[in-house]
């Protein structure tokens, strides 16, 4: 699983294999084989192609999940058995593939994103499928099976799937991947309110980082997404012998599913925008407040500063013509302070009745 802009090598790359320079690495590689028809269904899991082969019983569907991208002997042998394109190969690896539908001779190439939320992040793998004539591949980076819905069908018979052929299949599992979005951008629904709630009552810089970085997840989550809807359209279209007119009714609905997820997303757009916008309000709303605080206490001081202004001039009534007789009034200071607080009280009440306070 990969974040969108880092991709890792793997060790021992040599030119003119099939490893490209960026792929991504798990522990080990799994593979699980499922072959089934209406009334019989055979599992296995096996790492070797050659075993693979022997053990198929003829069944019309064949499925093949690898789980784990770094044993490029395998998917190489894997391409032989089931002669898959050596570009469709390099592709499976480079983990950093747009979502995509090819057409081949013999098969169809597609490639989709699978987001997951970790650590308040979001972050996608890329899931890659080959449908041929009896059989599907699909290629998983990581494990964590997302697919597991669809074995469980397989398995207990449930709907129409052991009765159809590979071309449904396929549709079921592009079908878990997209129906997969929904709870994913569930979860970065409630993180918005979340972050919508911070701006409004307590906004800081922190909290315009997290928006920030809503504003990140939420590009990957389109750079994901938004293809996926091209790939549903072209599946449906492409006229192929591998995809039956009875399937195509299915992709109308995937199809939908797809639009929906982006309608979900353009909606989010806008609210993470709006979040923006709210902040920037409540930082100028709050800077206001306390400009407004600061200019009644200044306006209230200014008054106060003139009177004082005035009795700290020094004069000396002995000297001048022009005395002060306050200087000589007994009552003359707590009568200054009795003015200054009538005035700062006057004042108040006039800031008061404008709603200025």
């Amino acid at each position: 699983m990969v974040r969108f802009g880092k991709r890792f090598a793997p060790p021992g790359s040599a030119p003119g294999t099939l490893s490209p320079p960026e792929i991504r690495r798990v522990q080990e590689v799994s593979v699980s084989v499922i072959e089934y028809g209406p009334d019989q269904l055979a599992e296995w899991r096996s790492a070797d192609a050659d075993e693979i082969a022997a053990k198929r019983a003829g069944l019309p569907v064949l499925w093949i999940d690898v789980v784990g991208l770094h044993d490029v002997e395998l998917l190489r042998r894997l391409g032989e058995q089931f002669d898959l394109h050596p570009l469709a190969l390099e592709d499976v690896l480079n983990t950093g593939q747009r979502p995509k539908m090819e057409p081949y001779e013999n098969l169809i190439f597609v490639v989709m994103k699978l987001m997951h939320s970790s650590a308040g992040h979001l972050e996608s793998e890329q899931i890659s499928l080959f449908l041929g004539s009896g059989f599907v591949l699909t290629f998983q980076e990581i494990p964590g099976d997302v697919f597991e819905p669809v074995r469980q069908r397989i398995r207990t018979a449930q709907g129409r799937i052991r009765r159809m052929g590979p071309d449904y299949l396929t549709y079921a599992l592009l079908d878990s991947l997209v129906d997969h979005c929904f709870p994913v951008l569930e979860d970065f629904g409630e993180r918005l309110e979340d972050l919508g709630q911070e701006v409004v009552d307590d906004p800081d810089r922190e909290t315009v980082g997290l928006i920030h970085a809503a504003k990140r997840d939420l590009l990957v989550l389109r750079r994901a997404t938004w293809p996926q809807r091209e790939v549903v359209s072209a599946f449906e279209r492409y006229e192929s012998p591998l995809v039956t007119k009875e399937i195509r009714i299915f992709l109308r609905d995937l199809y939908d599913h797809t639009v929906q997820v982006l309608d979900m997303v353009e909606t989010y757009r806008d609210l993470v925008t709006g979040l923006l916008d709210i902040y920037l309000s409540s930082v100028s709303n709050r800077m206001n407040e306390v400009m407004k605080v600061l200019t009644v206490l200044a306006s209230i001081f200014i008054p106060l500063t003139f009177l004082a202004g005035i009795y700290g001039m020094n004069f000396d009534p002995r000297a001048s013509r022009w005395n002060m007789p306050e200087l000589d009034w007994a009552y003359g200071y707590p009568a200054f302070w009795v003015v200054t607080v009538v005035i700062v009280l006057v004042m108040l009440l006039i800031f008061k009745k404008k709603k200025w306070i």
